[in-house]
């Protein structure tokens, strides 16, 4: 995968993917697939420190388009609460759990200001200059 240089960085990292398109959303599919997901793995962690769970709208990866930050936040608090009721509270509030797709030095701040957006899984934008400024948003 086109990740897989990060994953001995973050020790384990679980993507979600979801078609993300307004349909979708719209009628609760979005966070059905990352259940289907997120199920699947959830008996097989044994230690959740290790763990980071990375949603990515596929839509939105490669392409240039970002999901809202509303739109981001609300599938990442989704995540956060199916972890609470499916893991643990104390594991619902300590994963982290980052986002992934289209993200760029122009819309990383906004992202960055959701609460349970815990971070980003950068694609292209790494290999451009502007890449310093997406490691740096969150430090003003």
């Amino acid at each position: 995968p086109p990740y897989s240089a990060l994953i001995p960085l973050l020790k384990a990292v679980v993507s979600t993917q979801s078609t993300g398109k307004a349909e979708e959303r719209k009628s609760g599919s979005t966070m059905k697939v990352c259940i289907e997901q997120l199920t699947a793995f959830k008996d097989n962690i044994s230690d959740w420190n290790k763990v980071v769970i990375a949603y990515e709208p596929v839509w939105a990866i490669g392409t240039g388009q970002v999901a809202t930050p509303e739109i981001a936040q609300e599938t990442h608090s989704n995540i956060r609460s199916w972890l609470a009721a499916n893991v643990s509270s104390e594991i619902a509030s300590s994963v982290r759990i980052i986002y992934g797709g289209s993200v760029n030095g122009k819309n990383c701040g906004e992202l960055a200001k959701q609460p349970d957006i815990d971070g980003f899984l950068v694609g292209g934008a790494s290999l451009k200059p502007e890449f310093v400024d997406i490691v740096n948003c969150n430090k003003s």
